[in-house]
């Protein structure tokens, strides 16, 4: 005899993964034939440099891989990090205390509310944010305050209405951002830092796109601030950097009790990054820098491709300072993020993100990623030319 089982009250009042919907209806289209353009997950279409699939392969055939691995990584991984990060910020992190490797930062972003955040307390969420944020600290328990970010601040969250604020725990940033592809100023860390030494919150510093830039502007770390170290963890990844987004491998690094806490939790969930995978991250580490430039110029490549492209056919939009997306108003003559989006799909059989996906600020805008080649972005010009 079968028995009534149903999800837990937090999974039910938590709504569909909005990259697993996207990707369940641009499945559907496939499925029925239809050449889709796929500018909707933000997935780099390049493969891993062979240096690192060759890593990869030599630390496999070692049996020595095979065993489980130490929760805090290789000794070797966490002080290559702290060579890449040392001559990437200028900043000296203690392989130790300061450093701990994650199975993608997506994972370890989910488990620090776990190790921080009590029931009810009050946590700030920029609005728009990557998707993933938000259930890790419901989770938690922890009670989310929206703070919107707004095109005239740059997209900069409002620092004078966070300081009126009162028993903040955690505020949650993003920059490079996804999705609106802005940075952050030296002037803005700074306030940050100082605003949460005086108001006793922790920072917690998403920098996932920290490689993807464009014209040379080079993003900050947080860390750069002084003082940051005493309230700031970041995330950091390989994802991005070196087209390793199925590897899942990447990085927290920055206050020590916060990289405890993340690692007391995890080593209750995992037994680490599989280690030849660890390896194989050395070698990425290791890379020749031309790489990451190579990867820069094909994004800003096709991003002005596409930004050019679009303002030809009459859509004003913006080119993106970094990350690989372009974050636009929708067009005249639609009403909502999800009509256009649908409208993308159904009549031009392109996949673009909905705004309102990353929170109610996205409302009115639409995300695009610069993750296709030119070929196929000048496709997409040329069928929304007719939608629009």
């Amino acid at each position: 005899m079968s028995i009534s089982i149903e999800f837990s009250e937090r999974l039910k009042n938590l709504p569909p993964y909005l990259f697993v919907a996207i990707d369940k209806a641009k499945r559907a289209a496939m499925a029925e034939g239809r050449d889709v353009i796929n500018l909707g997950i933000g997935d780099p279409d390049s493969g891993t440099p062979q240096h690192i699939i060759d890593a990869l392969k030599q630390a496999v055939e070692d049996s020595a891989n095979h065993h489980y691995a130490l929760d805090s990584g290789l000794p070797e991984l966490r002080k290559e990090i702290a060579i890449w990060f040392q001559n990437r910020f200028q900043v000296s992190l203690d392989i130790d205390s300061e450093i701990y490797p994650l199975i993608g930062t997506k994972e370890g972003l989910a488990h620090l509310p776990l190790g921080i955040i009590n029931p009810k307390d009050k946590v700030l969420l920029t609005d728009p944010a990557y998707p993933a944020y938000r259930p890790s600290i419901e989770f938690a328990g922890g009670k989310i305050v929206n703070i919107p970010l707004k095109a005239n601040r740059g997209f900069l969250p409002d620092l004078e209405k966070i300081e009126k604020m009162r028993d903040v725990k955690m505020l949650v940033i993003n920059y490079p951002n996804n999705p609106t592809a802005t940075t952050a100023t030296k002037e803005f860390y700074t306030d940050l830092v100082k605003l949460a030494q005086e108001k006793e919150f922790i920072i917690v510093s998403d920098m996932a796109y920290s490689e993807v830039y464009y014209d040379g502007e080079k993003p900050l770390s947080i860390l750069e601030i002084d003082g940051a170290k005493d309230v700031a963890i970041e995330f950091h990844s390989l994802s991005k950097t070196y087209y390793m987004t199925g590897w899942r491998i990447g990085w927290a690094c920055g206050n020590p009790t916060l990289v405890a806490a993340l690692a007391k939790v995890k080593s209750n969930f995992d037994s680490g990054i599989f280690q030849a995978i660890q390896v194989a991250g050395i070698a990425a580490l290791k890379s020749d820098p031309q790489i990451t430039e190579d990867m820069r110029t094909l994004y800003q490549d096709r991003r002005d491709y596409l930004v050019n492209g679009l303002r030809g056919i009459g859509w004003k939009v913006p080119a993106p300072q970094a990350a690989f997306y372009v974050w636009a108003k929708i067009p005249k003559g639609f009403s909502s993020s999800m009509e256009t989006s649908k409208a993308f799909l159904d009549k031009a059989d392109i996949v673009a993100t909905p705004g309102n996906g990353f929170g109610e600020a996205g409302e009115g805008y639409i995300r695009m990623a610069l993750t296709v080649s030119k070929d196929r972005i000048n496709e997409a010009v040329e069928r929304l030319r007719k939608v629009l």
